[in-house]
């Protein structure tokens, strides 16, 4: 634990970069009240068909708001290094020292992430498939992107997606599953591709493969088959893509700072790098080169939700501190500076609230608006915790850092 700043308006720090952090942690907590599943209950209403489709991820192709949870956590990961790195160096610490505290924070990400995938679990759950383990794996090279120059970035960000595609595009098309269950994929599963598009397919593709090899090469409970989402180990890879894409974005920020016009210049340029994305992200999907699948985090994803990344933050970054239009915001502000806090709380405390409420509290109070919405009242109860936690720790400047 360490103090940080108080958020007020005469700080320096950009506080809509803790905002959208909030918002994010703000959707992550959001699921503990399982809104998909209660839309289930609801299969005729067109607002619950709505609720539920953004409060769970699409099964493979397209994306919903909970869909760009993870990708705006990784772009903040990159936008943050550039603060950081040039924080650090104004202090006088050497490029050794910065190195060996990004690769102690490239770590520990890592193995938070398979902390918390082991949880509930008789033994270490080796996956490599959670969001601060992706970030983490991933870390290491968008920090020494931090001293290369703009031509070098770029081209680091070509060849990762390059290769990614080619990864993908050069191994063969595997045939259906004669028992699909056996390879965690669901019996009425109906999101296959077909024609060039099948390198891509839900455990049958060369993530996949090299998955089934490298997983099984650790310490399992039962033979690694497949995850049932359809993720995949290598997606660190094009994940550093997204991260690069925070980079510029971090880098525009603080070139900005000082400079006649810089909150118009910066937001221009989010706009138009958010255009541009948003375009090639549907464009190399539409013209059948890369599918838009969240779960594979193709390039066309990287460029996709990249570019939302970049809108939500032109429009959070001028609301928040161009027009100085703050308040609204504390409550996500409050999150966001505590963002691993609030996302190790979320992930291990959930449970234990759940359980305490209703030992407490009883069923009944929670079944007022009938049983159906019982989870949703439980879930609204836990965040509301969670979030008087994370007020706490604000309020005693105390700020979990890696």
């Amino acid at each position: 634990m360490q103090e940080s700043p108080a958020t007020n308006p005469n700080a320096s720090r950009l506080v809509s970069l803790d905002a959208y952090r909030g918002l994010v942690m703000f959707l992550v907590c959001l699921r503990m009240l399982e809104l998909d599943e209660v839309a289930l209950h609801f299969p005729d209403s067109g607002i619950w068909r709505f609720i539920g489709f953004h409060s769970s991820h699409v099964p493979w192709v397209g994306c919903s708001l909970n869909d760009v949870i993870h990708p705006s956590f990784v772009f903040l990961t990159g936008v943050s290094l550039v603060f950081s790195v040039m924080a650090r160096s104004a202090k006088g610490e050497s490029k050794g020292r910065l190195m060996r505290h990004a690769l102690w924070r490239s770590v520990a990400l890592i193995f938070l992430g398979i902390f918390l995938r082991s949880q509930g679990r008789s033994m270490t759950n080796w996956t490599f498939d959670e969001t601060l383990t992706q970030t983490g794996l991933g870390y290491m090279a968008v920090f020494g992107l931090t001293f290369a120059g703009l031509r070098v970035r770029w081209a680091t960000f070509g060849v990762l997606l390059l290769g990614a595609w080619l990864f993908y595009a050069l191994h063969p098309i595997i045939p259906p599953h004669a028992i699909p269950e056996a390879y965690n994929t669901a019996v009425d599963w109906k999101h296959d591709f077909t024609g060039f598009f099948g390198h891509w397919n839900h455990n049958r593709n060369a993530g996949w493969s090299f998955d089934l090899w490298l997983l099984n090469e650790f310490p399992r409970s039962r033979p690694y088959v497949g995850y049932l989402g359809g993720y995949a180990t290598v997606n660190f890879i094009t994940t550093i893509g997204t991260m690069i894409l925070g980079l510029f974005a971090g880098t525009w920020l603080k070139q900005s700072r000082g400079m006649d016009g810089g909150s118009k210049w910066v937001t221009t340029r989010f706009v138009v790098a958010g255009g541009i994305c948003l375009l090639a992200g549907l464009g190399l999907h539409a013209l059948g080169l890369c599918p838009l699948v969240k779960r594979l985090w193709t390039p066309s994803w990287v460029f996709f939700s990249g570019g939302l990344c970049f809108l939500v933050l032109a429009m959070l970054y001028q609301i928040v501190d161009v027009r100085m239009h703050r308040k609204w915001a504390i409550p996500f502000v409050i999150l966001g500076m505590n963002s691993i806090a609030i996302y190790l709380m979320r992930h291990t405390l959930d449970g234990w609230l759940f359980e305490n409420l209703e030992r407490h509290l009883g069923l009944e109070i929670f079944q007022v608006f009938g049983p159906e919405l019982q989870p949703v009242l439980m879930g609204a109860c836990s965040v509301t915790i969670l979030w008087l936690i994370g007020l706490w720790m604000h309020r005693k400047r105390l700020y979990l850092r890696i």
